[in-house]
């Protein structure tokens, strides 16, 4: 048992002990009161102790946060059974053990049957108020934690979908740009047809840079451009090779990613007319390949891996299929996922996340008015049933406000946990399938 429970305990049989030394017992002397602090800590102890130590077993077991409604019906079952046994037990020790005001059989056979079944209702209400306490903590650290990590996962996920995006436009530009600049001096006229084509390909550059997947066959034919353009910079030097699958034309890849790993291969390796650096890309087992032979020239500067990086890391952002990469002495491949889907994974991510956000507020605020109601139900009633009990003993009226009260506390915890709807769910679906199946 936690420190902090023990205290609780140990408070709550101080107070009780006080409150029936001074009201209900006539000899006010020292052996009667450490009677009943005695009697007053095994109450306060046995039940309490044995209602934490259900909640936490079942916390374990049954945590509200993953099946709130199966933990409710076997929190009700488990504490109706284990009052009733731990009550019993109390009343006992009290009556038999402690007063000696009953035999064993006389508490057996009847006597005690009304101060059993009015121990119980006690019991019950203050157990019901600590699982509701209990699970009002969960339910808040869990809600709170959950919907904050969703928001700013997909809020984080969104800023850096963004971000990579947009390195493509400046990187894309400085490298063409650089191709231009040679091209001036070597040849003029192929210089303006590279303009020209730069001025295609830079439309499709920023036709594509909002969208999160492109068709391959449009990412292809983007591909052919480029490789035409680096065609009329190094000639014989490069040779490209394009066998991609036509099935796979209408699948989808991430936009620009030919671009950015063709770059690489120009950017990372040599190439010479007696060395020709030979690209190709081609289909193999869903995915898109972009395969070079190896032939590393050395680096001045250290590379910045944002080409690369940037598709692996966009990727990982649209689906859970990898970038592939294999190295050999032979020859550096890519292989791209292509996805049958064009799913719009980010916009669709921080859509639901706003609408599971608005369930969960809603869900929390019906299970907080349910609660709040419960507990104020374990406060309120046991005071009635107290002052009734001072006041006027043989007119019991605490009853009808226990009943009708509680009455009303099970049909909102009925509707709360949505106990009794399934038959409701079940023609509605049944009345919706009847529907479609009219329409055709």
């Amino acid at each position: 048992m936690k420190r902090k429970n023990f205290i609780t305990l140990c408070w709550v049989s101080l107070a009780t002990s006080m409150f029936f030394f001074f009201i209900f017992t006539d000899e006010k002397n020292l052996e009667n009161f450490m009677l009943t602090i005695a009697i007053s800590s095994m109450y306060s102890f046995v039940l309490g102790a044995g209602n934490w130590l259900i909640n936490d077993f079942l916390n374990k077991k049954f945590p509200w946060s993953e099946a709130t409604t199966k933990r409710a019906v076997i929190s009700i079952i488990s504490i109706l059974l284990a009052n009733i046994i731990l009550v019993y037990f109390c009343n006992y020790m009290n009556f038999v053990v402690f007063q000696k005001s009953a035999t064993t059989e006389e508490y057996f056979t009847g006597k005690y049957n009304y101060i059993n079944w009015f121990t119980i209702n006690i019991a019950l209400l203050i157990s019901a108020f600590l699982h509701a306490k209990g699970f009002m903590e969960e339910l808040k650290k869990n809600s709170k934690k959950e919907v904050v990590e969703q928001k700013l996962i997909a809020k984080s996920a969104n800023a850096q979908f963004e971000s990579l995006k947009n390195q493509l436009d400046p990187h894309f530009l400085f490298n063409s740009l650089n191709v231009l600049s040679s091209l001036i001096d070597e040849n003029p006229r192929q210089a303006q047809k590279f303009t020209a084509s730069m001025s295609k390909i830079y439309r499709y550059v920023l036709e594509q840079k909002d969208k999160e997947l492109v068709t391959v066959e449009d990412e292809l034919e983007f591909a052919k451009t480029y490789c035409e353009l680096l065609k009329t910079r190094f000639e014989d030097s490069v040779d490209f090779v394009f066998d991609v699958k036509k099935e796979d034309y209408r699948r989808f890849v991430v936009p620009l990613s030919l671009q950015l790993l063709l770059e690489n291969c120009i950017k990372h390796n040599f190439a010479t007319s007696s060395k020709p650096l030979i690209i190709k890309i081609y289909s193999e087992n869903d995915t898109l390949c972009i395969e070079n032979n190896l032939q590393v020239r050395e680096q001045i500067k250290e590379s910045s891996g944002i080409g690369l990086s940037n598709i692996v890391q966009r990727y990982s952002l649209l689906t859970k299929k990898n970038v592939f990469i294999e190295k050999s002495e032979d020859y550096f491949k890519v292989k791209l996922p292509v996805l049958s889907a064009k799913p719009n994974v980010v916009s669709e991510k921080i859509n639901d996340e706003d609408k599971a956000y608005e369930r969960a507020q809603k869900r929390v605020k019906e299970l907080k008015s349910f609660y709040g109601n419960l507990i104020s139900y374990c406060i309120v009633i046991p005071f009635l049933i107290i002052l009734n009990l001072i006041t006027s003993p043989r007119e019991l009226w605490f009853y009808w406000p226990m009943l009708g009260w509680g009455i009303g506390l099970v049909a909102h915890g009925a509707s709360v946990f949505a106990i009794g709807k399934g038959w409701e769910e079940k023609k509605i679906r049944e009345i919706l399938e009847k529907q479609n199946n009219h329409k055709y």
